[in-house]
């Protein structure tokens, strides 16, 4: 098996650097060749997939975080080779929320790489986002609004690891309000009251909290999470809910499903893609099905 990978030594607060040579090792143990390609600044992933000769290999393999995982989709959708290999993760980074799915926990890169060696790629959908004229892709989910506060504000307090998104919402509660946004779902208008707003293609986000439990990666829709105004004392009550998805069940949260979303908020907000700042509202989102395959257990 001959894998490309693309490799954030920064990713893990600088914890992945440390881990290359145990991953290399372990590699030429199961007499797998890697090439590695290293990036050396945000955004270095995307333009390293987009322009990589894919021929010769069996897979394209992002390992760092949800925000590797992110570049490395772009950049792999606007290659221009035609050779579409299967994805897949090994996962090093702080947040690392679509490991979940492929049941990884934090420290699994052993096990990530025993799934890739099994080579049993599986069909999964996209996202498409379209904001400031812009177009990129996801795989995981995307916050709006408080969330996107929260996001911003955990990223230099990525040294707690998880406890970080924790320690940024209670944070950025002090300034909580709700305000008018335009859902648009698969056509049909409704106006609300809302605190945030997150489209998802995956389940979880921020390493643990299970934002959409019944999300399915090949199913052809997106999941949409709206929080409607809430009191600061019962968010945070809710906030203890997402660990389990329980907080679906607040009569404050609505949950959609549906093949295209478009998210406009009276007082715009940046977009967290797979944990990635990126634009602002508005916003248009479409599932693409099916649109890659990835190395799957």
């Amino acid at each position: 098996m001959k894998l490309l990978i693309i490799y954030n030594p920064q990713a893990g607060g600088g914890r992945a650097a440390g881990l290359l040579q145990s991953i290399k090792q372990y590699l030429e143990r199961l007499e797998i060749s890697a090439t590695f390609l290293m990036t050396e600044y945000n955004g270095h992933a995307i333009e390293l997939a987009q322009s990589a000769d894919l021929r010769g290999y069996d897979g394209l393999i992002a390992s760092g975080g949800d925000g590797t995982l992110f570049e490395v989709l772009n950049g792999y959708m606007l290659n221009a080779s035609g050779n579409k290999l299967a994805l897949g993760l090994i996962p090093n980074g702080t947040g690392n929320a679509f490991m979940k799915d492929l049941g990884l926990q934090k420290h699994d890169w052993q096990r990530a790489i025993d799934i890739i060696l099994q080579n049993q790629p599986k069909p999964l959908d996209i996202g498409k986002l379209i904001s400031q004229g812009q177009t990129h892709y996801f795989i995981n989910i995307v916050g709006m609004g408080f969330v996107s506060k929260v996001a911003l504000a955990a990223v230099p307090l990525k040294w707690m690891g998880n406890a970080a998104y924790t320690a940024a919402t209670l944070q950025k509660l002090i300034n909580l309000k709700a305000q008018d946004i335009t859902l648009e779902i698969d056509g049909k208008t409704i106006q609300r009251q809302g605190v945030f707003v997150e489209v998802a293609n995956s389940r979880y986000t921020g390493t643990s909290f299970l934002m959409a439990p019944k999300a399915k990666l090949d199913d052809g829709l997106l999941d949409v999470v709206v929080l409607n105004k809430i009191s600061r004392l019962k968010l945070l009550r809710l906030f203890t809910s997402i660990y389990d998805g329980s907080h679906i069940e607040y009569p404050e949260i609505e949950y959609f499903q549906a093949k295209q979303v478009k998210v406009i908020e009276s007082e715009p907000t940046q977009l967290i893609p797979d944990g990635e700042v990126i634009a602002e509202t508005p916003a248009e989102f479409e599932c693409i099905h099916h649109a890659i395959q990835f190395f799957w257990p």
